[in-house]
């Protein structure tokens, strides 16, 4: 079982002793610098040039550098920038800023576990991952409660990076929740196996095969949209609350019916063949070495593919039918809107 902690096993008088750097403003970066700040730890946030995240980062009260600054000034410093930009970053602006003793934390392990950075080995690398988007990392946390986190350790020259990495976890909420300790590995090839099998190519897949397993059948676009995408929401709720079991309890008869029965006929051992596959490719590190580097060629591959994905009957069908249904997204932005600037 894994080691879980909480309040009473974290010291917040750490955290509160050091200076931090949070770089990036983004759905975690936000939510990190914040909550530190209501913590009363002595945050600022390391940003670009030019950012057009300053101006938010100000208005909530933070204080804003240039990310060398931001870096120099901290003992602790918090990437939270997305995986594509961190090598650059760190290697650019962070780490000449760095002197013995201080932190380098990660919100998620890939560029440490694939080598693409390669700290100085009298600094200590820790991992502080809320197991949340930033959001609910800050509403939670102003409600008086908190997102669960990983914590995990990579160098300890200092003896205290774990302590460290704790009471960090106690200052953006995570220890009200529960904090797993993890390794960088474990953490990040379960998270890139999840992405790929489950949650998004896995699971956007076998929408997308549904819908046009129905409509190549005759069926109505819209009723395929239905059943393969719009009810998704439903049962991924039950599960979230009930787990699978409380799911097949809240469904009907029939529906578990079909569920036991038929299920194992999509996910054959053809398909859990696939899966290990895959993870073979993440443990190895060839799907990293395939992502950077066609985002170092241009991203050719991936625009291809996200044009491919918006040109799927499936979203034309999705974009008239939420028409009809306001209150789906009514009074929150796109999500477009929401990470712009």
């Amino acid at each position: 079982m894994a080691n879980v902690y909480y309040d009473k096993d974290a010291d917040p008088s750490i955290i509160l002793g050091k200076k931090v750097a949070v770089v990036g403003y983004g759905s975690q970066g936000h939510a990190h610098a914040l909550n530190l700040k209501d913590t009363g730890v002595d945050v600022r946030v390391g940003l670009r040039e030019g950012s057009g995240s300053a101006k938010k980062a100000e208005a909530a009260g933070l204080k804003v550098a240039s990310i060398a600054q931001a870096a120099k000034e901290a003992d602790v410093v918090m990437l939270t920038l997305p995986d594509t930009d961190i090598a650059d970053v760190y290697n650019d602006y962070v780490a000449p800023n760095l002197t013995a003793g201080n932190a380098v934390f990660l919100a998620h392990g890939l560029n440490v576990r694939f080598n693409l950075i390669t700290p100085a080995v009298d600094l200590d690398v820790a991992m502080c991952a809320p197991k949340g988007p930033g959001h609910l990392v800050r509403r939670t946390y102003t409600e008086g409660g908190g997102v669960p986190a990983l914590i995990a350790v990579h160098q300890n020259p200092t003896g205290k990076a774990k302590e460290i990495a704790l009471s960090y976890a106690y200052g953006i909420g995570g220890t009200r929740a529960g904090v797993i300790e993890t390794t960088f590995a474990e953490e990040t090839e379960t998270d890139l196996f999840g992405e790929q099998v489950v949650l998004c190519g896995g699971l956007t897949a076998l929408i997308k095969a549904g819908f046009e397993t129905l409509v190549d059948a005759g069926y109505q676009p819209e009723m395929a949209y239905f059943e393969c995408l719009h009810e998704v929401k439903l049962i991924v709720d039950l599960m979230y609350e009930q787990g699978i079991a409380g799911m097949e309890y809240s469904i009907s008869t029939t529906a578990e019916y079909g569920d036991l029965t038929r299920g194992p006929r999509i996910v054959t051992d053809a398909t859990r063949a696939e899966m290990k596959k895959i993870l073979g490719e993440i443990t190895d590190g060839s799907f990293v070495k395939e992502f950077i580097g066609d985002f170092k060629s241009g991203s050719k591959k991936f625009n291809a593919l996200r044009a491919e994905v918006k040109r799927h009957p499936v979203e034309k069908v999705g974009a008239e039918l939420r028409a009809m249904m306001p209150w789906i997204s009514a009074g929150r932005p796109s999500v477009q809107d929401a990470s712009g600037g």
